[in-house]
């Protein structure tokens, strides 16, 4: 507790005097520039990662950044999309997974969540990335090609779960929102994303400066 504490100090009396005309602007409303599904684990810092300034990022975050898909009950989830496409008008959303991800390792082990029913109900959300897991990829033995393989496995799941909901298919029919599927290995500080094209995970390409003259 004493080190978050610091942090707010540090904050308030540092951070916030120099970002305070950001702060005064953010008062009349918000305008993220993408929305970003992603997990709770606290290796992953969406802000930090895209060096994203308050407002920029309309961030979800929950155990293995599952989406539930429509229809089902109403989620916080579906809840918290909506606003996003139908109020917010993102003209992106990032599902990002991430390296060493316990929910998808909880997953590929039943076993692990014996004592967490809780959990277990939550990653049945995940349950299509089981069944592909089974199916596509039973040869991958060694544990850590396989929870790799799982995590993109996931990611591209839930990114179809998102596609499921009404306000994203209609923003999509108009052109007005596109959808991502990122894996951000935070061990190496890399993130790869999903090429349609190609269908593999390929390192973010970033486009280069026109060169001065």
């Amino acid at each position: 507790m004493r080190k978050l504490l610091e942090g707010i100090r540090q904050f308030q009396t540092d951070v916030f005097r120099h970002k305070q005309p950001l702060f005064e602007r953010l008062h009349k409303g918000q305008e993220p520039v993408a929305m970003f599904i992603t997990c709770s684990d606290s290796r992953v810092v969406p802000n930090l990662l895209a060096q994203a300034d308050p407002g920029d990022l309309f961030v979800l975050r929950n155990a293995g950044n599952l989406v539930p898909p429509y229809p089902t009950h109403t989620s916080g989830e579906a809840a918290t999309i909506e606003y996003a496409v139908r109020v917010l008008r993102v003209p992106d959303i990032i599902v990002c997974g991430h390296s060493q991800c316990g929910a998808v390792n909880a997953l590929l082990d039943r076993s692990s969540t014996e004592s967490l029913p809780a959990v277990r109900r939550w990653l049945s959300h995940a349950e299509r990335t089981l069944e592909i897991m089974e199916s596509s990829y039973g040869d991958l033995t060694d544990p850590a090609e396989r929870l790799s393989k799982a995590i993109e496995v996931n990611v591209l799941v839930q990114m179809l779960n998102v596609y499921s909901q009404p306000s994203v298919v209609a923003a999509v029919q108009r052109r007005e929102l596109a959808v991502h599927a990122w894996v951000y290995h935070f061990e190496i500080g890399q993130v790869r994303a999903f090429n349609p094209d190609t269908e593999t995970f390929e390192p973010l390409c970033f486009e280069e400066e026109p060169a001065s003259t």
